[in-house]
């Protein structure tokens, strides 16, 4: 699988990131890779899934409480990938229009995806155990 080098922008500027990890142990290519055979996994084992959503702005408070204790977190310094993901997935369960909640979820992807490069980052600093110094 190919990621483009596309120029991206941050805060301070644009730059470009051909694989999304900056040059880091954790491709980016092969999480994604990964990804796909877990999907296609489950189709093999589902088939093709069609369900409500399951989500509106009914959820909201939750998505609230979250953002709250991310940002409470942030200003202890104990903020973890728990926090981040989870806030995520609970703004997407606060959407109910389609764009809104797919942006929502291509979001809580890109959290997941970036947590498993930490872990597969952290295994290579420690290939006998995964756990970082």
């Amino acid at each position: 699988m190919s990621v483009p080098d596309r120029p991206i922008t941050v805060p301070d500027g644009s730059i470009s990131i051909p694989d999304g990890d900056f040059g880091l142990t954790g491709s980016l290519s092969r999480v994604l890779a990964d990804i796909a055979d877990e999907r296609i996994a489950q189709d093999v084992m589902w088939g093709i899934d069609e369900h409500p959503d399951g989500t509106g702005p009914h959820r909201s408070a939750d998505a609230d409480r979250a953002k709250r204790e991310v940002a409470d977190s942030a200003s202890r310094g104990t903020l973890t990938w728990r926090h981040i993901l989870l806030e995520e997935v609970l703004e997407a369960f606060a959407e109910d229009d389609p764009d809104a909640l797919r942006a929502e979820l291509v979001q809580v992807a890109a959290v997941a995806t970036k947590w498993i490069q930490a872990l597969d980052r952290r295994r290579s600093h420690h290939p006998a155990d995964g756990l970082p110094e």
